[in-house]
Formats: C-alpha cells, structure tokens, sequence
C-alpha cells in the first residue's frame, strides 16, 4: 500500500473555474444536477407515483428527509473532490488498501449494472408511447445513441448540458402534470407531519434506497474534479450540491403528489410509472400522457447514461486504469454496463427477479461501506484541512449511515431469512 502525502492529498489550484460566492449560481450548477439526474429513474419515479396512488400524500415527510441525507452525502463528496487532488478511491486505496478500493469500485459497477435494465426499459416504454414502434427497438436505438455520445470530443460537458436539458425535460413535464392534477394543498401540507400508514413500510424503503443513493453521491467528488473545481469556489460548489439534490426531490415529489391527485381518488392500481401516465388519457386527453412520457423519457435516458457512467468509471478507478471520462477503457467500461442493462431489457423485458435479489445483496456490504468511507475521509484534517466536516453535518450524516445500516438490515432478513 503506498503511504499517504500531502503532495497526493493537496488541491489542483492551477485548473478549474474561479470565483466567489456572490456569483449566479446558475452558473455553477452541473456536477449535482448530473447525480441527480441519474438518480431521478424509472424506479424512483414508480416508487413515488405507487406511493401517492396507495397513501396519497401522507408519506411526502419520508422523500424530504431522505433528500436531507442525499443532500449532506452529495455536499461532502463535493468537497473531496474539491480537497483532494486524486480520486476518492484511490484515496481509500491510500488510506484502507487496494481491497477497500476495488470493494468501492466492484461494488458500484454491480450495483448499477444490476438497476440499469430498469433504465433501459423506461426509455423503451416511454419513446414508444410518444412516436410509436416496438420498445426493445427504441432500447437498442438509445443504448446506441448513448455509446456513441461517449466517444464526442469532450463527453464531460456533453454529458451535463445532457442532464441540464433532461431534468428541465422532466420539471416541465411533471409540473404540466400536477398543474392538471390540482392537488390539495392542505393534503401536501399534511403530508409534512411525519406517520407510517399501515402497509407502506416496504414503499418506505424502496423510496429511501432509491432516492438516497450513495453510489451516487460518492461519484459527486469525480464529477467535481471533471470540471476542475478548486478551494476558490467551494461555497458555490456546496449550494450548488443543494439545489442540484433539491430538483432530484422536488421532482419526485411533483410525481408523487400528481398520483395522489389523480390515481387514488380513482382506486387506479399501477406497476409502472408508465401506467401513472397512461391513467391521465381518460382524464385529459392524450397530449396530457405524451407530456408525461416525455418527463419520463428524461428520467430513463438520464438514468442510463448516468448509472452506466458511475459503474464504469468507479471500477476502472478501482483497478488502476483511470477514471477520467476521456480515457478509452473507461469509456469501454461505461459502454459495459449499458450493454448489460440492454441486453437483460430486450431478453427479459426488465429486470429478472434473481438479478433484483443479487444487486440487493451487493448493497448489503457495498452501501454501508462507501458511506463509512465517505464519512472517514470527510473528517480527515490531513486531507480536508478546513474544508473537513462540521459537527452538524456529522450529526445528520451519521443518521443517514444509520438508515442505511437499517435497509441492510432489512435486505439480509429478505434474501437470507
């Protein structure tokens, strides 16, 4: 194992944009938008559409907190990545060994890997629903439009101007929704007051385990360094993280409050998202459906992009190839993992039961382990200097490791008792 330095540990003053915290933030918004964006699937988005059909809006309390943990995550391993000159891996390759790395970066490749046939699915059903034709088609089309999009000359900005335009795809689409929707706004208001309605413990924490995605957050710190953030500007870079993680909160629960509008007043049952989509048609009219396939679409294609790019980076980082999204293996490694969630979409037309299983017994150690050593590395002095945890953000980020503990837990009753 080498031995840490300060050389290796110092930040890169020489790139990156410069600035303080008086600028727009709309500027800066990009690496937290991306992490939101690829959280932002069809999972999450079914999730919240099947919680709102079933309990309305009693459970908008649990998508706020989980978004309080996504949050506090998302900002600290923006400020690794903004501290540290290597990459959060091979920081804990310095610090834990080659073991600990290749945990983190096996475990990321696996886990999206294993949620991105859902991803390839949701862009199948949503652009036949919108122009028509056969969905595996679409799967195939996308999944090569999204190969080749890797191989453009500067992939990291292609990459966010991407994300920038499928998240306002989606907040205008859902806002369209809820806007035909009329909710209750004295329902939402109570939906703050936190209950557990009978039934919806397992709802509870599939929304908690898909919104709160610590893969995710922990790919945050090389989505910083991507764009060559500094010290300079690390106020920005930590609101930045905030609303970035809010639009990923915001637009989940614009789904879900749109679902107890429409879906539960009616004792409509859905499997899917697509389902929440189809159930406006009777209502208002097909424009109102292909509006909401839109949203949908931006919430699958991101996805897709997304996972594939965390699963491929983190395990080419992993075994000492790289991570940089410029490199060749790296960009075949993220080619991987779209190919697989493709291939799993067309032959099995979404994700078989024993994948589910396997990638919810890979969070079992892998989850819990990136959230200790986003944790460890947050409050190294030696690596952060003054840029370490706060006792306020240890507190909440330390509740957060608790939850996750917890869905380990409960994923080891499931699949071993």
């Amino acid at each position: 194992m080498e031995s840490q330095t300060a050389k290796d540990y110092s930040p890169n003053i020489e790139s990156g944009n410069k600035g303080g915290g008086k600028k727009n933030i709309f500027k800066f918004l990009g690496p937290a938008l991306i992490t939101s964006a690829l959280v932002l699937g069809p999972g999450s988005l079914t999730l919240s559409s099947t919680i709102g059909s079933l309990f309305g809006n009693q459970l908008v309390w649990i998508l706020i907190v989980t978004v309080i943990f996504m949050m506090i995550y998302t900002e600290m391993s923006t400020r690794i990545g903004i501290a540290s000159k290597i990459s959060f891996i091979q920081v804990i390759n310095q610090k834990w060994g080659k073991w600990g790395a290749l945990l983190i970066g096996i475990g990321a490749f696996l886990v999206t890997a294993s949620f991105q046939a859902g991803n390839s699915i949701g862009i199948g059903v949503a652009a036949s629903a919108i122009v028509g034709g056969a969905p595996a088609f679409w799967v195939a089309a996308f999944t090569v439009a999204g190969a080749l999009l890797l191989f453009s000359k500067d992939f990291y900005n292609i990459l966010e101007k991407l994300m920038i335009g499928l998240v306002a795809l989606m907040l205008v689409s859902f806002l369209v929704t809820v806007f035909l929707a009329k909710p209750s706004i004295g329902s939402i208001a109570g939906g703050l007051v936190p209950s557990i309605p009978s039934g919806s413990l397992g709802l509870i924490i599939g929304l908690t385990a898909t919104c709160f995605s610590i893969v995710g957050a922990s790919y945050q710190s090389y989505l910083v360094q991507e764009k060559g953030w500094t010290r300079e500007i690390v106020k920005d870079g930590m609101k930045e993280s905030y609303l970035g993680i809010f639009l990923l909160g915001f637009i989940s629960l614009l789904v879900m409050i749109a679902a107890a509008a429409v879906l539960k007043p009616a004792g409509i049952q859905i499997n899917s998202v697509a389902d929440m989509g189809l159930a406006l048609e009777p209502l208002y009219g097909t424009w109102a459906t292909t509006i909401f396939m839109f949203g949908l679409f931006g919430a699958a294609f991101s996805s897709l992009m997304g996972n594939a790019t965390i699963g491929g980076a983190m395990i080419s980082d992993s075994i000492g190839i790289g991570s940089k999204l410029k490199d060749k293996k790296v960009k075949l490694a993220i080619i991987a993992v779209m190919l697989f969630g493709s291939i799993i979409a067309i032959i099995f037309g979404g994700a078989p039961l024993n994948l589910i299983i396997f990638a919810q017994a890979i969070t079992i150690v892998a989850v819990p382990f990136i959230a200790i050593a986003l944790l460890v590395v947050a409050n190294d002095e030696e690596i952060m200097g003054d840029l370490k945890n706060t006792l306020f953000k240890n507190i909440i980020a330390i509740a957060g490791l608790i939850v996750l503990l917890l869905l380990a837990f409960n994923n080891v009753k499931n699949i071993f008792l």
